[in-house]
């Protein structure tokens, strides 16, 4: 597949601004992601939606009046990082809180639920809606863990509507709610994407036959079968959703006909053909069906259809005009424009006042990320290799990626005159952003919990140390949702805290204590060789990587290694933080 493109680790940047660039009226860049180019009322809710960048118009083609207030934007098929999330949120916010809405993917939930523990914090009510339409992805019973695919428009849409109708955040909230809840979706797959500067599609299909059910990305599906005509697809399709109609489902229904890239909007008016008369000969009125292109996959040939039963407040929603980029219904009145000034207020990075002791333990938090960015760059060949064996093979360059943007803006934070914590939970948010995906957020977290063990005044002692590395330990397994023995970088982690943590009670310094501890981090990586993967994404390929340790567990205990060497090369103790 040719793509245009200048350097494909730029794809994702690029685009972005190239997609203002195009619809300044609507959007505006912040980083991250993009917002409303024009003023929100004061006290309105904001709809933060977001996701991997390759779906448009999802998810940045629909931010504007009418649907979303902004759009935090991933890397190419990446869930955006908490960071973005924040950022987007911030400078969408309007005071009447934050709803998030985006498809259920790992990875969304994960930096999603980040950002909004981050926010509340701050005093900002959040609420979220998952998107579960997909019917192939689990059972009925199990419709929490079904995925988002176009069902995200109308649950946007939902959501949109009412925030624009003033209603407060729980309203919104369940209005969104409800349209997910009404809401299925069923799809199929000819051939599969090729991503910008991959050699091949991630997935393949049969010459004359279709996967059915399989994901936006290629993920499993329920089987194959032969390529049927038009109007025998449009009957396997209707036939797949009424089969999941809501219990209380009215005569009323909402069509959302969806194009994945390749299948043109003239073979989907073929098909619609056929399913607008099953609808009828259902007794059902398809009400302002929508036939095109909503969430797509680069040029992946597949369609889905999609199909959400309407109560009264639904169809009101769903009818209400929206003007966005890649979404125009009804008119809208003109909105004034946002200034760039009062956006980039609202997410301007602000460095707390710090002390002299401080500042010192920040410099040699500093030092010892640009040392274990180094050890990564040149081991991440060999995470990739290992990585390979039962997963995709990227580890190594997220790590590469997650941690030379850690150093950099440790570096940078230093320079500002940051303290510890605060240069800390400002390297966490950029390994999370750079790395992307579930072990670039997990690292973020590793050092965020590290940053809020300290403070930016006074010189941090071993027992905040240790607290900084348990309290690491434990939002690791909270948010990735792993524990020891299940092949992860917590096999690593774990044993590093408890080495760690009885070498400080013996009454080491840290400088004496880490290198320990290090040691058992490694040892510990090296036994998940003898594990089968019990999380993320080598456990459908479990057996493969038996003889083979885990690239989250050996990048772990490579960090550890590389800044124990640190301290120990500081005889004086001046990094003993």
């Amino acid at each position: 597949m040719t793509y245009l493109l200048n350097d494909p680790a730029r794809f994702a940047d690029e685009l972005i601004e190239g997609f203002v660039a195009a619809h300044p009226s609507w959007v505006q860049a912040v980083p991250g992601g993009v917002v409303r180019a024009t003023r929100v009322p004061d006290g309105e809710v904001a709809v933060v939606i977001g996701g991997g960048s390759g779906h448009y118009p999802a998810f940045a083609g629909l931010v504007g009046p009418g649907l979303a207030h902004g759009a935090a934007m991933g890397n190419v098929f990446a869930s955006p990082s908490a960071e973005q999330v924040y950022t987007v949120a911030r400078a969408a916010s309007a005071g009447g809180g934050i709803l998030f809405a985006y498809g259920n993917y790992a990875g969304d939930v994960l930096n999603f639920d980040l950002a909004q523990e981050r926010l509340r914090a701050e005093g900002i009510d959040c609420r979220t809606v998952v998107v579960t339409d997909d019917v192939s992805s689990a059972p009925p019973e199990q419709r929490d863990e079904r995925r988002g695919i176009v069902g995200d428009l109308v649950v946007f849409k939902a959501a949109g509507q009412a925030a624009e109708a003033g209603l407060p955040l729980d309203e919104v909230r369940d209005l969104a709610d409800r349209a997910n809840e009404r809401t299925r979706s069923f799809g199929v797959a000819f051939s599969g994407c090729t991503l910008p500067g991959a050699d091949g599609p991630l997935f393949t299909v049969p010459e004359g036959r279709m996967g059915v059910g399989m994901g936006i990305h290629g993920e499993p599906g329920i089987g194959e079968e032969e390529v049927p005509s038009a109007d025998d697809l449009a009957e396997r399709l209707v036939r797949t959703l009424l089969a999941e109609a809501p219990a209380d489902a009215g005569d009323r229904v909402a069509p959302v006909l969806n194009g994945l890239g390749a299948v043109k909007y003239e073979e989907l008016f073929v098909l619609y053909r056929r399913v607008a008369r099953l609808l009828a000969e259902a007794g059902l009125e398809a009400v302002e069906p929508d036939v095109g292109e909503f969430c797509t996959s680069f040029q992946m040939a597949g369609l889905s259809l999609t199909l959400t039963w309407l109560d009264e407040d639904l169809e009101r929603a769903w009818r209400g005009p929206a003007d966005t980029p890649g979404y125009r219904k009804g008119p809208m009145p003109a909105r004034e424009r946002r200034g760039t000034a009062e956006i980039a207020a609202a997410i301007e990075l602000q460095i707390p006042d710090s002390d002299e002791d401080s500042r010192a333990a920040a410099k040699a938090a500093a030092t010892a990320l640009a040392a274990a960015a180094a050890v990564i760059d040149d081991g991440a060949v060999e995470l990739g290799r290992l990585d390979a064996v039962a997963g995709d093979g990227d580890h190594g360059i997220g790590m590469r990626r997650g941690a030379t943007a850690a150093a950099e803006r440790a570096r940078k934070a230093v320079a500002l005159g940051a303290g510890a914590a605060t240069t800390l939970r400002l390297a966490g948010d950029a390994w999370a952003h750079r790395a992307g995906g579930t072990s670039g957020a997990l690292w973020g977290l590793i050092l965020q919990s590290l940053g809020g063990e300290l403070a930016d005044s006074g010189r941090p002692g071993p027992a905040q140390v240790v607290a900084g590395v348990r309290e690491a330990e434990t939002q690791v397994a909270r948010y990735g949702g792993a524990r020891r023995g299940d092949k992860t970088l917590l096999d690593a982690l774990g044993p590093f805290a408890d080495a760690l943590e009885s070498a400080v009670a013996g009454g080491d310094r840290i400088a004496v204590a880490w290198p320990r501890a290090a040691v058992a981090a490694e040892a510990g990586a090296r036994a998940t060789a003898d594990l089968l993967p019990r999380k993320g994404r080598a456990r459908p390929h479990a057996e493969n990587s038996l003889g083979t340790p885990d690239p989250g567990a050996v990048s772990l205990a490579s960090v550890a290694r590389a800044v124990g060497e640190v301290l120990t090369d500081d005889p004086k103790g001046e990094h003993d933080e």
